[in-house]
């Protein structure tokens, strides 16, 4: 089985945004929907919904950005 580094999604109130993604990174994230799936057992109709946890993920490991949120006043 595949380890990735998402797991189930969470049900949260959503703020819209709109974005525009390079085609290759839209492929790469249906792809990565359909892997989710199949290791978590959800349906994931909306790959759009896995942007904001993999963004939530990006920022929560990135160390100086986890630092200057700590040292904001």
């Amino acid at each position: 089985m595949t380890k990735l580094k998402l797991g189930p999604l969470e049900d949260d109130k959503p703020v819209k945004l709109t974005i525009e993604l390079p085609a290759a990174a839209h492929r790469d994230l249906l792809t990565y929907a359909k892997l989710l799936g199949h290791t978590t057992g959800q349906d994931i109709a909306d790959p759009g919904k896995l942007i904001a946890p993999m963004l939530a993920r990006f920022m929560a490991n990135d160390r100086g950005f986890v630092k200057a949120k700590r040292a904001k006043p």
